[in-house]
């Protein structure tokens, strides 16, 4: 049962991306982006040993890549999630996982390396961080914080 629940949710996860990646292509059709779905595929095990001999062990990369710098930031980087990674209206507060506390000390790095790095926890979140890092006035809050989260959590 958790087995089937763990690939329900991985599904919905993919079928955010395939939202936001066509998004992209109708809304922004001259800008570079890629999506990784490496985490819904299953992998063989030669595969998975493969993967992981020339991946950076301490690094996740986030699932969605916008390749356009803009207002001071290298590009666009969220790590999509199909709920969001913090307790109810506490968006400081993360989750007790140690996947997702990973993947939030890596959107930190990358802020610090000039990226505009953050989580998304739906389709229309998404399309609104995009937008609001593709506007033409230079973003106002700074990504990955709680106040971000609570002004893009609508």
């Amino acid at each position: 049962l958790i087995n089937i629940r763990t690939k329900i949710m991985k599904h919905i996860e993919y079928e955010i991306q395939k939202q936001v990646c066509k998004y992209l292509e109708l809304q922004y059709p001259g800008i570079l982006f890629a999506s990784d779905t490496i985490g819904n595929v299953k992998l063989t095990a030669i595969q998975g040993a493969r993967n992981k001999a020339i991946q950076k062990t301490d690094f996740r990369t986030p699932d969605l890549l916008i390749f356009h710098p803009k207002n001071g930031y290298a590009g666009l980087l969220i790590e999509l999630k199909k709920e969001s990674p913090f307790y109810k209206c506490q968006y400081c507060c993360l989750k007790k996982d140690a996947r997702i506390e990973a993947q939030s000390r890596d959107l930190t790095r990358l802020n610090i390396e000039g990226y505009f790095a953050c989580f998304s926890f739906s389709f229309n979140m998404t399309k609104a961080i995009i937008d609001y890092y593709m506007g033409e006035c230079k973003p106002q809050i700074e990504p990955h914080t709680e106040y971000f989260y609570e002004f893009f959590d609508r």
